[in-house]
């Protein structure tokens, strides 16, 4: 008879990590749910090639994987640096935000103590329904090895929790292909392929954006760097305490009970905390880059706002852009080395992964805990990590409340796992968590 997992994450990013501790904690010297993690990366890494020098947090060390949930936990950023030596140093740092480099290192600290519950390099392929008695009591997970070799598991419930996928524009997905377009998700290791490149074109208003040009505006080779938005400038980031509100864990109950019409509204009240904006600190630090090319009287670095790209063109010296400015009404075409798509994150891929199950999920509509609303004939939970801004806020595709959505998923598998588990043995009773 093959294993059952009482549960399978699909991701083992931060979000899932999150997740095991929180499972771990649950525990309390009791019997651990069988939880298996299938992370198709080979080892831990959280968006490596966006560690860029310099790079810091947007957000307080304190919404890291534990500390909201449970501030004893030792699982916490602060006892990180205290296990690492750093807890001292760190303080007089005097500083909410760690490099980016740090944090990095912490979830992998976190990731490396559940090494045993995770299955590396398989990517989560298939989900398919497992019936019994002509309803679906389990979900057959199929992932597939580097080798090609598919391994197969069944689940009495399954996590997904897979990120975003690089949001390519429309423009540029005939490009695919051609290494010198690139998102920004791989920026360093597609950079390197062009450390001689003399134009450089960067595509977008954001963090990321402007993190890139920081970075290509110092490198040894002196690029020429068009950074090229829609926008009229890159926008500061809101991060005041009253707007900052929208992240604190009890503002998902709020939205959660409005009427979609009103999220809708409300999300795109507040997309200024998040989407196409930048830190000030990195918006002052550009300014003065450029400032200091006037003094200099160079014009290596241009910021080409209200431009939009009207056409792209590959041919064998360069990416060819002709862009729009919307300032003027006129149009101008530009050669390019390279060309960075800091364009942004879509969050569709658990579509098509959960395809096969969509007889029994609808239209993916999920409750106040994470979980997908099913046929009654269906009785497996699946839940959803990261993919219901819609219903859930702004805050769920961040770090900032994932500590405690863990925990209430974490509080749902084991209730949903307890009656799973005893009704394969026909008994009824009352679960405490």
């Amino acid at each position: 008879m093959q294993h059952i997992h009482d549960l399978i994450g699909v991701g083992f990013g931060p979000s899932n990590i999150a997740l095991a501790i929180a499972l771990e904690e649950k525990r309390h010297g009791g019997k651990a749910l069988d939880a298996l993690f299938v992370e198709r990366q080979p080892s831990f890494a959280w968006h490596p090639h966006m560690l860029i020098e310099q790079a810091h947090m947007q957000i307080s060390f304190l919404k890291d994987l534990a500390t909201l949930r449970n501030p004893t936990s030792r699982f916490t950023f602060i006892n990180y640096l205290h296990e690492n030596g750093r807890l001292p140093d760190f303080i007089n740092l005097k500083s909410f935000y760690p490099s980016r480099h740090e944090f990095n290192d912490y979830l992998g600290w976190a990731a490396r103590q559940f090494e045993e519950s995770c299955a590396y390099g398989e990517e989560v392929f298939e989900v398919l329904p497992e019936k019994q008695g002509g309803e679906v009591s389990l979900l057959r997970v199929r992932s597939r090895r580097a080798d090609g070799h598919v391994q197969e598991r069944l689940a009495r419930n399954l996590v997904v929790s897979i990120g975003g996928t690089p949001n390519i524009p429309d423009g540029f997905r005939a490009l695919r292909a051609d290494a010198r377009v690139f998102h920004s998700n791989s920026y360093l290791k597609d950079i390197a392929r062009h450390d001689q490149a003399q134009r450089v074109a960067i595509i977008g208003a954001g963090q990321s954006a402007a993190e890139i040009f920081m970075d290509l505006q110092a490198r040894p080779n002196a690029p020429q760097v068009d950074l090229i938005m829609r926008a009229r400038s890159i926008r500061p980031a809101d991060d005041s305490p009253f707007v900052n509100e929208v992240f604190n864990v009890d503002f998902t109950d709020y939205v959660f009970s409005r009427p979609s019409d009103e999220r809708a509204a409300l999300l795109d009240e507040v997309s200024q905390t998040n989407y196409a904006v930048a830190d000030l600190d990195l918006i002052q630090q550009i300014f003065k880059t450029f400032y200091d090319q006037k003094v200099a009287r160079g014009n290596r670095l241009r910021m080409l706002c209200q431009h939009d790209v009207s056409m792209v063109r590959a041919a064998a010296d360069g990416i060819y852009l002709t862009l729009r400015d919307r300032d003027v009404g006129k149009e101008s075409t530009a050669r390019y080395d390279a060309v960075v798509l800091a364009t942004g994150y879509a969050r569709e891929q658990h579509r098509e992964l959960l395809r096969p199950l969509e007889a029994y999920l609808g239209d993916l509509a999920v409750d106040r805990y994470y979980r997908l609303k099913t046929t009654p004939d269906f009785h497996p939970g699946v839940f959803l990590q990261g993919a219901c801004e819609d219903s859930h806020g702004i805050s769920d595709t961040l770090l900032s409340v994932t500590s405690v959505r863990t925990g209430e998923i974490g509080n749902a598998l084991l209730a949903a796992t307890y009656r799973t588990r005893h009704a394969v043995h026909g008994e009824s009773q009352a679960v405490q968590i």
